[in-house]
């Protein structure tokens, strides 16, 4: 099967757990901080940062990250509606608001990438 119908495939089942963890998040989290996309994008840091460790040594080959780290976290995670979110609580004048939302956004990020990174199995992972 060629890459990009792998991608395909898992951005058709990224997607949907997407919007399954907004919706969760909407209901049970109730408040004007984006919760579901704050969310969505922190699980895609942690699955994204273990899957391209492990991917590096080979573990995952061309397909696994195909269809894993492209298609299942490309569309898990919302860049875009991130920064739809960030510019109108900005744009509402809700500035302190946007601020700790983005400073939450790439901290944990970046934190969540880390850890999903140190997970990964040996040889590969970063705790060799």
């Amino acid at each position: 099967m060629g890459e990009w119908l792998l991608v395909l495939a898992g951005g058709a089942v990224g997607a949907p757990a997407r919007y399954l963890i907004g919706e969760a998040a909407r209901k049970r989290l109730p408040s004007s901080f984006h919760w579901g996309t704050f969310l969505a994008n922190m699980a895609a840091s942690l699955l994204l940062g273990f899957l391209v460790e492990a991917g590096t040594g080979g573990a995952l080959g061309k397909s696994g990250q195909a269809l894993l780290s492209v298609g299942f976290c490309g569309a898990l995670s919302t860049w875009s509606t991130f920064s739809s979110e960030l510019m109108s609580a900005a744009g509402a004048r809700r500035v302190s608001g946007a601020a700790g939302y983005l400073q939450a956004t790439v901290a944990h990020g970046h934190a969540q990438y880390i850890a999903g990174a140190g997970g990964a199995p040996a040889p590969w992972g970063w705790a060799r």
